[in-house]
């Protein structure tokens, strides 16, 4: 199955989404510690949208940013659940990436700032496409 154009550069976007994500909460480079505490939250956020426009392209910018913006919320949200069986997932590096650890506001912005990111980046790629066709 092929992908389409847009589906692709989704997936593109996705990948250089998390390639940078997982290098923002690297040991192996080091950041200022605004980098790493906010920079991979937005870029976690980015990477649920992307993942969204990828799997469901035929959604709105506002459908797919509102989508992404509930799931990043819901697992921040579900950070307030503190029991062994979840914290023990919440230990592995998948579940750490994934879950988080503890709730803070500060992650909620910076998801609004990634999505936002996502949200008019996806914007302007649909205008291009668009520009490109006439």
């Amino acid at each position: 199955m092929m992908l389409s154009n847009t589906r692709m550069t989704y997936a593109v976007f996705a990948l250089l989404t998390l390639t940078s994500g997982l290098l923002s909460r690297s040991h192996f480079f080091e950041f200022p510690t605004f980098v790493t505490l906010y920079v991979g939250d937005a870029l976690w956020a980015l990477l649920v949208f992307w993942l969204i426009s990828l799997f469901f392209p035929a959604n709105k910018n506002t459908a797919a940013a509102t989508m992404a913006l509930i799931f990043a919320i819901s697992i921040e949200v579900s950070q307030l659940y503190q029991q062994d069986w979840i914290n023990s997932l919440r230990q592995t590096t998948f579940g750490a990436l994934v879950l988080g650890f503890g709730f803070k506001w500060s992650d909620i912005v910076a998801y609004v700032i990634g999505i936002t990111l996502g949200f008019l980046l996806r914007c302007f790629i649909e205008k291009r496409g668009n520009d490109l066709r006439e």
